[in-house]
């Protein structure tokens, strides 16, 4: 189907004035759909909203991917819908414990994908940094707070992410005393690891 095509039947079954180059902007990238535009969109491909999506990282993108719509992904929750639709919108969970395992359950949501749709993802970073570089004992409470891994997980990741880190250090100061250190890249590669801090947390974790 050219995208002539599919703003062709969005009008016809759907009601939707959408024009080719609105769909080809949506192919690129350039431009989204609104939820309804979505849902009216995959009606017309034969298809459920959830495969027009990439991998979802909004609470929103995850609830349309689940095909549920605010009002009863909030019955699920035991919240109201404009309560929900507030965090939805501001891109930051604000539910409590048994609401936070109720929209888990209901979005397949793993330990990291909560993280993110939590909007808690700098947050996580900030604390991850700080526990590398000093004592990482210190910071496994506040990360059970923020991330629902147990305790003895948390633990051992941040371990073996603190060991990792200081012998990186170690090392690098080692190559900077024998003279063999590039100009500059003193301290890049620590740079880097704390960069990609929660990416390596969540693998040492599965690991």
């Amino acid at each position: 189907m050219a995208p002539g095509h599919v703003a062709y039947g969005l009008g016809a079954q759907y009601g939707l004035r959408i024009t080719a180059e609105t769909v080809a902007a949506w192919e690129r990238g350039l431009a989204h759909p609104t939820e309804y535009e979505l849902t009216a969109l995959a009606g017309v491909l034969w298809c459920a909203p959830g495969e027009l999506l990439t991998a979802a990282r909004t609470l929103r993108e995850h609830r349309v991917a689940r095909e549920l719509t605010p009002e009863e992904l909030a019955g699920q929750l035991g919240m109201s819908a404009s309560a929900y639709l507030r965090m939805e919108e501001t891109g930051r969970w604000r539910g409590n414990e048994r609401q936070s395992s109720a929209l888990s359950e209901a979005l397949a949501l793993g330990a990291a994908a909560f993280v993110t749709v939590s909007g808690r993802d700098e947050d996580l970073a900030e604390l991850l940094r700080s526990a590398v570089t000093t004592r990482w004992q210190a910071y496994v409470r506040p990360l059970a707070k923020l991330a629902p891994l147990d305790r003895p997980l948390i633990q051992g990741a941040l371990e073996r992410l603190h060991s990792d880190y200081q012998a990186l250090m170690v090392s690098t100061l080692s190559w900077n005393s024998t003279g063999t250190d590039r100009e500059g890249s003193n301290g890049d590669a620590g740079r880097a690891f704390l960069a990609g801090i929660v990416d390596r947390f969540w693998e040492t974790a599965e690991a």
